[in-house]
């Protein structure tokens, strides 16, 4: 299974950047999917989560600036992001827990390779 985030790049306070990402691979379900970011010199924070039946969860940072979405049948989950601060400069990464067919019973923490977002002040 494989999580390819894409979407990250320059931009400057006030902008705006989608990031998407993309499951593949012999998947039997998702449970959770979501957005976590890493800063240079900082722990990696959650940012955004989301529910198979669409409950989300945000963290206090970006409520009302960022929305988390996702696709079912892809699968995919996406992340707008609105109104972005020089402070929302990171690493963001996908992750999901899911399931695959070959070992349905087991439920697997999977992440993307990360994308850059840039916020310049």
């Amino acid at each position: 299974v494989q999580l390819q985030a894409s979407g990250g790049g320059l931009v400057q306070a006030g902008g705006s950047l989608n990031l998407s990402c993309a499951a593949s691979g012999i998947i039997f379900s998702i449970d959770n999917m979501g957005w976590y970011r890493q800063a240079p010199g900082k722990q990696r924070e959650l940012v955004a989560t989301i529910g198979s039946g669409g409950s989300t969860n945000y963290a206090d940072s970006v409520k009302g600036r960022f929305t988390i979405f996702r696709d079912n049948a892809k699968p995919a989950v996406y992340l707008q992001m609105n109104s972005l601060k020089p402070e929302d400069t990171a690493v963001y990464y996908c992750n999901a827990l899911l399931r695959t067919r070959g070992a349905p019973q087991v439920l697997q923490n999977s992440w993307g390779q990360g994308t850059q977002v840039t916020v310049s002040s």
